[in-house]
């Protein structure tokens, strides 16, 4: 699930241009946008943001052309297991602040890291992750042109603060999180 508080912190948005209809309660914003919202942080070329009257928010984040608009998330998690995030990628993503969901359109690719350990990764055409149950369905788009991915790592309990793939000493150096200086990240 996603973490609970980010529900209730403030919307923060930075981009070089933003269009704001206060009686339809819609902001465009555009160019380099960048939101933050508690933990979630997404990244793309062109967002617009809208509020129903009980407050839930709702965004729609576009990628510039030819690259990948961002979305990453803590899950909210017991205090035994480290820092989980979900991270994705997409030309389009979508998130209702409503039911807690996020869309993922057009080459999409979501993430599961267990603190910078990169676990779990997907692909296909659309991803629609529901923050509420941890259930996400892919589809890989119409047969002649995609096939959903993944690559997932087994959850064993090693008795301490986490899940370990079997046979992985305890040492193993963690993966660093990539760093982008670009909206999208680097083209896969």
């Amino acid at each position: 699930m996603a973490e609970r508080a980010d529900r209730d912190k403030p919307m923060n948005v930075e981009s070089d241009a933003l269009r704001y209809d206060d009686a339809k309660q819609v902001s465009v914003f555009t160019g380099k946008v960048v939101l933050t919202k508690g933990t979630m942080l997404i990244r793309g070329a062109r967002l617009e943001v809208t509020q129903d009257n009980d407050g839930n928010q709702f965004g729609v984040v576009t990628a510039e052309p030819g690259k990948l608009a961002f979305f990453r998330q803590k899950r909210d998690t017991s205090a035994e297991t480290p820092d989980e995030y979900m991270e994705g990628e997409a030309e389009l993503i979508e998130y209702d602040g409503k039911i807690d969901t996020v869309k993922f359109s057009r080459r999409a690719i979501l993430r599961r890291y267990i603190g910078a350990k990169l676990n779990d990764e997907i692909t296909g055409q659309v991803i629609v992750y529901d923050n509420n149950t941890s259930v996400l369905t892919v589809d890989g788009g119409p047969a002649s042109s995609g096939r959903v991915r993944a690559v997932l790592t087994p959850r064993v309990d090693d008795g301490k603060s986490g899940a370990t793939a079997p046979g992985a000493p305890a040492s193993t150096p963690a993966v660093p999180l990539r760093k982008s200086s670009t909206l999208g990240g680097a083209k896969k």
